[in-house]
């Protein structure tokens, strides 16, 4: 089997697999005729090629330099192309050698992105949020966890374990739950004066400091 009957098969598979905005093109760099190299396509709607066409300025530029420097040329995978009716396309090109080590076929994948990056776009607007410093906030399962949360965001907000803290940033980490409305939350009073090693006296008294 040919190399040439092996790649239309890879490329009819390709062309299914990821469906009619993919674009697969193959070039053949031996041709009599290098201004008509495309001796295959798969949904040239793409770019508007079928078979017989000539290259784009890349695969021209191979064709004429193939002789020169053909050794030095690498697969070139994941770059972007804009087509002149601006269509934005993910573009990937393999160059296939003959067993002489000579290059003969220009094997492409054009994937036409354009309606995949206005989604992006759109999804942007809708995931960023309004304060882009702002982190997210843990979903909880029940009460008990959620005091658990918050108690530690009380923590995390004066920025030293309980056994560090002073008077004043257990002040702070206290009016920081009152705020959150985590005394709401039934013998939440008990658990956050064990957490800070205070009694609920001095709870309150905290709660009320500078109110």
């Amino acid at each position: 089997m040919g190399r040439l009957t092996v790649l239309k098969q890879i490329a009819r598979d390709l062309a299914a697999q990821f469906g009619p905005d993919c674009e697969i093109v193959i070039h053949d760099l031996k041709t009599k005729d290098p201004e008509h190299s495309i001796v295959y396509i798969e949904n040239g709607h793409v770019t508007n090629r079928r078979v017989g066409d000539g290259p784009s300025n890349a695969v021209f530029d191979v064709i004429r330099k193939k002789n020169k420097n053909e050794s030095d040329l690498q697969d070139h995978a994941g770059y972007l192309m804009k087509t002149s009716d601006g269509k934005i396309l993910k573009c990937s090109t393999s160059y296939i050698r003959d067993d002489d080590g000579s290059l003969h076929y220009v094997f492409g994948i054009n994937y036409d992105i354009t309606r995949l990056t206005m989604i992006e776009n759109a999804l942007q607007g809708l995931i960023t949020p309004v304060n882009k410093e702002e982190k997210p906030k843990e979903i909880t399962h029940n009460v008990n966890d959620l005091l658990d949360h918050l108690i530690e965001e009380s923590v995390a907000l004066v920025g030293k374990p309980v056994p560090l803290m002073n008077k004043e940033d257990k002040v702070t980490a206290i009016q920081f739950l009152n705020d959150s409305g985590a005394f709401l939350i039934t013998k939440s009073g008990d658990k956050v004066a064990n957490y800070f090693g205070i009694s609920k006296y001095t709870l309150y008294s905290y709660i009320d400091v500078n109110k």
